[in-house]
């Protein structure tokens, strides 16, 4: 007899070997059947997944075991986005290479993902720290060179003294480098670049495409690339001793606050406040003060507002009698606009903090709707909404558009030395990608520095620049500087000496094209095949945080162009069509009397008269704070492993609670209650489906002509359960589909057990039959394992996971009943159900009847009755 419980820990580990060694998840080449990419975002070896994993990839394993069923040929493959300063750290901590350590957590990782029943081709598995993969982004490096996408500039970075290495701006922690603690240095170094300021238009009118990308990301990257319309205006510099040049250059957006001005600023770096600098040892200190500070947006807008009073002024642009003061000032950026501004405090908030600190006072020039102009004044809040222009002379009384093209039109016909006083420009918030950094475990960039030849492209025979080996990290700094051996070289043009480039890539650059290289990640001799790429790409549904929604799927969509332009993406536009953010898995977080946090694992939770409490497993069963539930960190110790869950409830237990417990985009709360839950759930299913093996006809029985009402009243709720899941995995609500699973289950369950005789009709016999079959593919996606083993049990010789998505008998999933809308006078008031068939008579009647039409009717007789049929009904009285 087969056991009553459903057993896990025999039944996963033993059809995960049965799919490795069938190939059931390879990749198909069937070129007639339609094509569909799924793909998560890769992650990081870091060493041990998270329940964030777990849910990431449920969900993309969902969608390519659903499609595979509808037909589709699935490329659902899995790499390892493998470089980057975590190796680096763990070699100093260990004192082990970068590379066994990345190398022994993928071996963990991709043990650990292959315990979830994942429908992944492993066979096209990638590690972007392989010399095989980065060989072919150097070529791409080198061939974008050719094509004019790469630069080599000066450019200013946030340098860590103590480490001796670039830190990127989410790196700088208050100043300092997140890792040594030192002070930060603004310092001009030669960096490579990529050119993606160049595509700032057409990424940006791309995004208008992107029809199946979350709303908030599209404005997230537009808001990035940030392109505005504004004025370059030249404001003439009050004649003084200290400075040679008559004018400063003002990139605005808001020309129509003029009349608002207070003072102007300009960037500590900017060529005028250096050369002032020279003569000036306070306004030096200043400048050195402002170099210690991070170079990101938040880091400007959140630092106190500081400037240094140059002593300098210009006259406003309509009145030379007009003079505004010149600062210094630490939150100007010297690579937006042309790193001067002028601050109109009243309505900007930057400006009005700083006008505060300095006593510059504001003038407000515009008036909110409906606002008593003698009476509006600011203080501490700028006014930065619509309004009509006042306090602004010939402006007074204008919308801002108008103000805007009014100033527009003076300034460009006045003339300053020759030339306009102003010109419209439109600008990009977008800068060019840096992508060098100063450390061993990254892509080499393939260039040769030649003191005769100067910079000199690797030869493409030479590719892959091998990374060395032997480094040592007993010191800071980069290790490929100070290697003996690996940067000297000789120059590939005249054979003299030279050295290699010690520079690394941004990991960035890594994941920019992992996607195409998943299409054919066995071509040795390009970084993509033309063909495959034409057939898989673009990536019909693409998963990950929403973290990523700037940088990295901006990054993609810049390398997918420069690809197309250097004839390794054909004619590809975007990379991913369809985009999804989930949102993360929080916990409860927990804290001891001490005030140390303490993990999910070491607590019992208790339902006690005075609400739920928690106690400590160890330490006497001490009780513990409840604290707020937050993401999962190992900081505060909320996390909960992976591994514990499937060894204590199976992987498809941890499948369904992370799909099921909320929508796919919101944060998902994980409990032990949850998870015990679905385990019991699934145990019924397993029981039912016995249960249905047992009344069922055998699976190849043909279909009766004629249904009883039983049978009938199954078939129905089977297929309408069809339907709906169907339609909701094409929208990725994962959670309704399994609500919807959880509804049929109740409905078979209870026409199972309805049954009261041994003697079963055939028709019957059929119905649940039908429903054991499409049940089970119903859950099939989100719970593999079991489906495996219920459609084994249901006495079928072939693989769930091989087996077509049933198709819903359309006569079956119409309703006989209809909801028709009911107004009285034009007003809704309720809603008529009624037999789909009713006649016009029919219909009146039962609207007369309703309690709702008679009260609203206040005793009037009704004039008419509108039926627009089967959409709504108005009752006129």
């Amino acid at each position: 007899m087969e056991s009553e419980r459903y057993n896990a820990r025999e039944a996963e580990p033993k059809w995960q070997k049965f799919w490795d060694e069938a190939g059931t998840f390879l990749t198909g080449t069937d070129a007639a059947r339609p094509k569909y990419y799924v793909l998560e975002m890769f992650p990081y070896p870091s060493g041990r997944i998270h329940m964030g994993h777990v849910r990431n990839y449920a969900m993309g394993d969902v969608i390519a075991r659903y499609k595979r069923a509808k037909g589709f040929m699935v490329l659902h493959p899995m790499g390892w986005d493998a470089f980057g300063m975590p190796a680096e750290n763990a070699a100093m901590q260990n004192k082990s290479h970068p590379a066994d350590w990345t190398y022994a957590n993928i071996a963990t990782m991709r043990t650990q993902l292959k315990s979830m029943g994942l429908s992944i081709d492993w066979t096209r598995e990638i590690a972007t720290c392989d010399p095989s993969y980065y060989k072919h982004q150097q070529k791409l490096f080198l061939d974008f060179l050719a094509a004019g996408l790469v630069d080599r500039k000066q450019a200013k970075v946030n340098w860590d003294p103590v480490d001796h290495t670039v830190l990127a701006n989410e790196q700088v922690i208050d100043g300092r480098g997140w890792r040594s603690g030192a002070l930060v240095e603004q310092r001009e170094l030669t960096q490579w670049f990529l050119k993606i300021a160049a595509q700032a238009d057409d990424l940006l009118a791309g995004l208008d495409t992107l029809e199946h990308w979350p709303e908030k990301v599209r404005l997230m990257q537009k808001n990035w690339i940030g392109r505005s319309e504004g004025l370059l205006v030249r404001f003439e510099l009050v004649p003084g001793p200290a400075v040679d040049t008559r004018e400063l250059e003002v990139y605005t957006t808001r020309p129509d606050t003029l009349f608002g001005a207070k003072f102007l600023a300009i960037a500590p770096d900017h060529p005028l406040a250096q050369k002032l600098a020279e003569s000036d040892p306070a306004l030096k200190d200043f400048i050195i003060e402002c170099s210690h500070r991070g170079t990101s947006v938040a880091a400007i807008e959140t630092a106190e507002k500081k400037g240094y009073d140059t002593g300098l002024k210009v006259r406003h642009p309509f009145d030379d009698n007009w003079g505004l003061p010149v600062y210094v000032a630490n939150f100007v950026l010297m690579d937006y606009g042309t790193g001067a501004i002028f601050g109109c405090p009243a309505h900007d908030q930057r400006d009005l903090d700083f006008a505060n600190t300095y006593g510059l006072g504001n003038q407000p020039v515009i008036l909110p709707p409906g606002a008593d102009p003698a009476s509006f004044v600011i203080t501490t809040q700028a006014y930065d909404g619509e309004g009509t222009l006042f306090h602004s002379r010939f402006l007074d009384g204008l919308s801002i558009p108008e103000a805007k093209e009014e100033v527009a039109k003076r300034l460009e016909a006045a003339v300053f030395d020759g030339r306009p006083i102003a010109k419209r420009q439109i600008n990009f918030r977008l800068r060019d990608w840096g992508i060098s950094r100063q450390r061993y475990w990254g892509c080499p960039i393939p260039i040769i520095h030649c003191e005769s030849c100067g910079v000199v492209p690797v030869p493409e025979k030479d590719l892959p620049v091998e990374l060395p080996k032997d480094v040592t990290f007993d010191q800071p700094g980069n290790p490929l500087d100070r290697h003996p051996t690996w940067k000297h070289v000789a120059c590939p043009i005249c054979g003299g000496p030279a050295r290699r480039e010690t520079d690394t890539m941004d990991t960035f650059v890594d994941s920019s094209w992992y996607f195409l290289r998943f299409t054919d990640p066995k071509d040795q001799a390009e970084p993509t095949d033309a063909a495959a790429v034409s057939r898989w790409m673009p990536v019909d549904q693409y998963i990950g945080g929403i973290e990523h929604a700037i940088l990295h799927l901006l990054y993609a969509r810049f390398f997918t162009r420069a690809m197309r332009m250097t004839n390794h993406a054909d004619e590809l536009k975007e990379p991913f069509t369809g985009l999804f953010t989930q949102g993360m898995v929080v916990h409860e977080t927990y804290k001891g009397l001490d005030g140390a946090w303490v993990a999910p694992a070491d607590v019992r939770i208790e339902q006690t008269p005075e609400g739920r409490k928690a106690f400590r497993l160890d330490n006497n069963g001490a009780e513990v704070e409840i604290g707020p539930i937050e993401k999962m960190s190992k900081s505060k110790k909320n996390v909960v492993d992976p591994d514990e869950i499937i060894e204590s409830f199976g992987a498809d237990t941890a499948r369904w609670f992370m799909l099921s417990d909320s929508p796919p985009e919101r944060d998902v709360i994980w409990t032990q209650e949850g998870a015990q839950n679905v385990s019991k759930f699934l145990q019924r299913l397993w029981r039912l489906t016995g249960e249905l093996a047992e009344l069922a006809s055998a699976p190849d029985i043909p279909k009766p002509t004629v249904f009883s009402p039983p049978a009938m009243e199954l078939r129905k709720a089977v297929h309408g359960a069809l339907i709906k899941v169907g339609e909701d995995l094409d929208r990725l609500r994962f959670n309704r589909a399994i609500a919807q699973v959880h509804d049929l289950a109740n409905k078979v369950s209870a026409a199972v057990g309805a049954v009261e005789t041994p003697e079963i009709s055939d028709d019957l016999r059929f119905a649940f039959r039908e429903a054991g079959d499409i049940m089970v593919q119903l859950f099939a996606p989100m719970m593999p394992h079991l489906a495996e083993e219920c459609w084994a049990r249901l006495g079928h010789k072939v693989l769930v996971a091989e087996t077509a998505w049933p198709i819903a008998e359309p006569a079956l999933v119409v309703e006989d009943v209809i909801s028709l809308p009911v107004q009285v006078n034009g007003k809704k008031r309720g809603d008529l159900v009624i037999d789909r068939t009713a006649d016009q008579a029919a219909i009146e009647s039962a609207v007369l009847a309703l309690d709702f039409v008679q009260k609203a009717l206040e005793g009037r007789p009704v004039k008419k009755i509108i039926i627009v049929p089967q959409r709504i009904v108005n009752v006129v009285g």
